[in-house]
């Protein structure tokens, strides 16, 4: 069972995408189920809103889940797990309060050492905690032995006892930390393969120890992805516009090409422009590099081009919601244009009223020419008879014909223009 688990507290990152894609396509490769979880329990920074924009934003990259889970109608269980490891002794209540803390970790920072909980309240006895009243928070005991992991892109990945301190696994108002719920949510769900973000390695043996604890002895198995940097060699940023696959989408991305691009990031992949349905066919774990990835935007705005031109007529048309069919002229401004906000901003100049700041006189001609005008199917004979009727040549026909047809100076030759917008001009020289 493989499972996407993000939080309601922000857009989508594109290093999230790019887990979830790897998440369900290892699902389908082994015709096993896939689960969303909403990590909602800090309730302080979620979002409103954010939980079906996830939603949404899956549905729009082809990503289904067959079961669905919100973390935070599981806290009866997070509770009931810890109330069990505190009776097992595997756990204990710890009252130090923050200031203590604090205190400790300067002493241990002046002294250039890591701090670790120095197990002050795990040595109270039951009468001692029975009769404190001040506020607590449980932790599990550290584990007493090396841990090892399996990651398929790392390798085997050791960590040792002393790495790991006794942590904390519910607060003082009864909420389970991120590694505890995430855990035991891996637990109860049946989780098998966890693949996510390199960032997470830290928290990995945590995890691992909090189900061993619990005597939970199924195997998980870890996929660490490396970060994504920008295109600076820095990682990349929630704050950049382009991390977030919401402005993505908003700015005329599509997502088959978004999907496309962050499948073959870092990967060594059979070709460079696929579905996702391709990739579920080839896709291989083992092949993700191990160093980062560099954020290409030209890269992605080339893979959007040709997914543009990949796009069945009528979708493209409802992309672009111009009423009228400029499939074929949308394509075809792909090779000036990346996005579909881009193609839509040509089009959009084309079927706009103009105002001529040059050429005035000359454009005006044209289009009392053209107007009602049956036109000829090739451009030749359409411009041997404009020019004929106009009296125009060079410069004073081209530029003025330029701007009367696509509202702009310049462009792509009006040679391969002139049969896509040959439907439209009557429209076009009314505006």
């Amino acid at each position: 069972m493989y499972r996407f688990a993000p939080s309601p507290t922000g857009d989508m990152h594109i290093g999230n995408l790019r887990a979830a894609l790897f998440n369900y396509i290892k699902s389908r490769q082994e015709n096993i189920d896939f689960i969303l979880r909403i990590e909602d329990t800090d309730n302080v920074r979620n979002i409103a809103g954010k939980e079906e924009e996830i939603k949404d934003i899956l549905t729009k990259f082809g990503i289904t889940w067959q079961h669905y889970y919100v973390q935070s109608e599981n806290l009866k269980f997070h509770r009931q797990m810890a109330l069990k490891l505190v009776s097992e002794k595997k756990a204990f209540a710890c009252f130090c309060t923050e200031d203590d803390l604090a205190k400790k970790k300067e002493l241990a920072k002046s002294k250039n050492q890591a701090y670790r909980y120095d197990g002050t309240c795990e040595k109270l006895s039951d009468i001692d905690v029975l009769n404190c009243e001040k506020p607590f928070v449980i932790r599990l005991k550290k584990p007493c032995k090396e841990m090892k992991f399996m990651d398929f892109i790392k390798g085997e990945i050791t960590f040792n006892s002393t790495d790991i301190d006794s942590f904390v696994i519910m607060r003082a108002d009864k909420t389970p930390t991120y590694n505890f719920a995430c855990a035991i949510d891996d637990m109860l769900e049946g989780v098998t393969c966890i693949i996510r973000g390199e960032d997470h390695v830290s928290n990995t043996p945590k995890q691992e120890h909090i189900r061993a604890s619990l005597d939970y002895d199924k195997n998980m198995t870890y996929a660490h992805l490396p970060i994504i940097l920008n295109e600076d060699g820095v990682k990349m940023s929630k704050r950049e516009a382009h991390s977030s696959v919401k402005w993505m989408l908003d700015n005329g991305y599509l997502a088959s090409a978004i999907a496309n691009y962050l499948i073959l990031l870092g990967n060594k992949t059979p070709k460079e422009i696929f579905t996702l349905e391709e990739a579920i066919e080839w896709f291989d774990l083992s092949k993700i590099s191990k160093s980062p990835a560099r954020f290409d935007t030209k890269r992605l705005m080339q893979i959007n081009r040709e997914h543009i031109k990949m796009l069945d007529d009528n979708e493209l048309n409802k992309y672009l919601q111009f009423g009228q069919d400029v499939a074929q002229l949308a394509k075809f401004y792909t090779q000036e244009a990346s996005t579909l906000n881009e193609i839509k901003e040509k089009i959009q100049m084309i079927f706009s009223s103009k105002n001529y700041e040059e050429f005035v006189n000359e454009c005006n001609l044209i289009k009392g020419v053209l107007m009602d005008q049956e036109l000829p199917m090739d451009y030749e004979t359409f411009k041997k008879d404009l020019m004929e009727k106009t009296a125009l040549k060079g410069k004073n026909f081209f530029m003025p014909l330029r701007l009367v047809l696509t509202g702009v100076k310049h462009g792509p030759e009006l040679s391969d223009l002139y049969i896509l917008i040959r439907p439209f001009i009557q429209e076009i020289i009314r505006k």
